[in-house]
């Protein structure tokens, strides 16, 4: 019988595993849509969250203002974001999807159901619930602050 500390490690060991799938694959599929994982992450949040000024932007990514406008730029050339004027202060722009954007917004999320599907059709609903509320204290442990 495996100890405690030995199942612990082979979690994590797991998550590893998982990640080292799961992260090359992403990036491939998003070279092969022009982007690098940065740029996507930019696209998500606006998809998720809406319009944000690059201050939001700055702040959610946890990255400098002057790289998130580097990012803007790369992503407003290519179509899927643009600029407007903010409502209510004058001196910041709202960063906003495109149509072009909410499109490969709609592209990726069709993609993600279809991996889903593949990866837990075989997987009983219950399994999938314990998966999915272990796998959200995993992520709250690890975005609370360290002691």
């Amino acid at each position: 019988m495996k100890s405690l500390h030995d199942l612990q490690n082979g979690a994590l060991t797991r998550l590893f595993a998982v990640g080292a799938v799961l992260g090359p694959a992403m990036e491939q599929g998003l070279a092969e849509q022009g982007l690098t994982t940065a740029r996507a992450e930019v696209i998500w949040r606006l998809h998720h969250l809406g319009p944000m000024t690059q201050r939001q932007l700055s702040d959610a990514l946890q990255c400098t203002p002057r790289n998130v406008t580097g990012l803007v730029d790369a992503l407003e050339d290519s179509g899927l974001v643009e600029r407007h004027p903010h409502p209510t202060d004058r001196r910041a722009v709202h960063v906003t999807l495109t149509k072009q954007g909410e499109a490969a917004t709609a592209d990726w999320t069709s993609r993600s159901s279809q991996l889903a599907t593949r990866i837990f059709s075989d997987v009983t609903r219950k399994d999938l619930e314990t998966l999915v509320a272990t796998i959200d204290e995993i992520l709250e442990r690890l975005d609370a602050p360290k002691p």
